[in-house]
């Protein structure tokens, strides 16, 4: 079991105590229905409340707010923040109930974590968002898991294969994408909506049908509920270690079990934060395996390029003719910019084609759903 799994139990006995039983007593159906835990307003703004009436203090946190917003308690006993107005994405929260950090009870939809976990809520647009469902083909979800080898492990990995996959027989080129590290292989899925992307951007004929390939990003020999003390200067220490599991381990078994092309030209990776430095490591560095990289607010910012592609740098025009895109992208307001920035420059230097995209907001999912987005219909061209 995770660290995220235990998060998740106690967040939910702490919000059950916070919350207490129903008005009218014990019997569930006696009293008036709970509240619903948010509302979105028709001018977009949307109202919090939860019932917590022996509580000090409740406090509403979430990516769409700066800090912790107090929240005003009222004679039923529920307290309730009016924020906004929010444009059309979705967002993550929590309830801060006397200084103890709950995720929402009433609210199915919730962000896992590696770490904590988040509840969910979305804001619509007037039209659908390449993230939301929509009456296109859909494609399939697969759950596996596969033993590691080279950590002597079993590990999950979730797969996306496109529409049409399963009553077809031809192959597909494929997306490794790699999560951050407060998230799991489950990440780009449950959070980053890939899946619904990749339905929509290829049903819209702006995306090739692919297959997404979603390993669980930190390499460890043993499952512990202790996590491991934080890196230096945003650097991962497993780093070496997950980059053996990607290419001995997931990419054999991916290739073994789905009808995927196993050749550079037909394989991506790319990944978020943590994600993204990893593919930073690996990506560049294996240009006989990978002919198309994305690096999404990338961590490792103290990273030495021109140590670490000293290969690349040496030979630009062999470079470019084997990576056919270098997709960088992060906003300007995430404490990684600069990092993304300067490698951006860095490739510039020494002359190797890379695209950037210095995006606005944060170090947040709405970017990395963009991101997604705007890298898909770029790959396997």
């Amino acid at each position: 079991m995770r660290t995220s799994l235990l998060a998740t139990l106690l967040a939910f006995s702490s919000l059950v105590w916070a919350q207490g039983p129903p008005p009218g007593g014990r019997g569930a159906g006696r009293g008036a229905p709970p509240k619903p835990s948010y509302i979105v307003q028709p001018d977009r703004t949307v109202t919090f409340q939860v019932r917590a009436p022996d509580a000090a203090t409740v406090k509403l946190t979430g990516d769409f707010i700066q800090g912790a917003q107090d929240m005003q308690k009222g004679e039923d006993g529920y307290w309730t923040i009016t924020v906004g107005p929010l444009r059309p994405n979705v967002y993550n929260y929590k309830f801060s109930i006397n200084g103890v950090s709950n995720i929402d009870p009433n609210n199915p939809m919730v962000k896992e974590g590696d770490r904590s976990s988040e509840s969910m809520f979305e804001v619509a647009g007037d039209a659908p968002a390449v993230w939301d469902i929509q009456p296109v083909p859909h494609g399939t979800v697969h759950v596996n898991l596969y033993q590691s080898k080279s950590l002597g492990v079993t590990r999950g990995m979730w797969v996306y294969t496109p529409p049409g996959y399963e009553a077809g027989k031809g192959s597909y080129p494929v997306l490794y994408l790699l999560h951050g590290s407060g998230d799991t292989e489950n990440g780009w899925v449950t959070v980053g909506r890939a899946n619904l992307i990749l339905d929509n951007l290829i049903a819209a004929g702006k995306a090739k049908p692919m297959l997404i390939v979603m390993p669980y990003g930190r390499a460890t020999a043993e499952v512990t509920l202790v996590p491991p003390a934080p890196p230096a200067q945003g650097v991962q220490p497993d780093r070496n270690a997950f980059a053996n599991d990607l290419l001995q381990d997931v990419i054999p078994f991916v290739e073994e079990l789905y009808r995927v092309n196993a050749k550079a030209d037909d394989r991506a990776l790319a990944g978020l934060s943590m994600g993204g430095g990893q593919t930073l490591q690996i990506g560049p560095t294996h240009p006989d395996t990978f002919h198309y990289i994305g690096a999404f607010s990338a961590g490792g910012g103290g990273s030495n390029y021109e140590e670490l592609y000293k290969d690349l740098f040496a030979n630009p025009a062999a470079a470019n003719k084997k990576i056919k895109l270098f997709y960088i992208a992060c906003g300007k307001a995430d404490g990684l910019f600069a990092g993304s920035q300067t490698l951006h420059e860095t490739l510039d230097k020494h002359q190797i084609k890379n695209t950037f995209n210095p995006s606005e907001e944060g170090h947040v999912w709405r970017n990395w759903r963009d991101y997604l987005a705007d890298l898909a219909p770029q790959l396997f061209r």
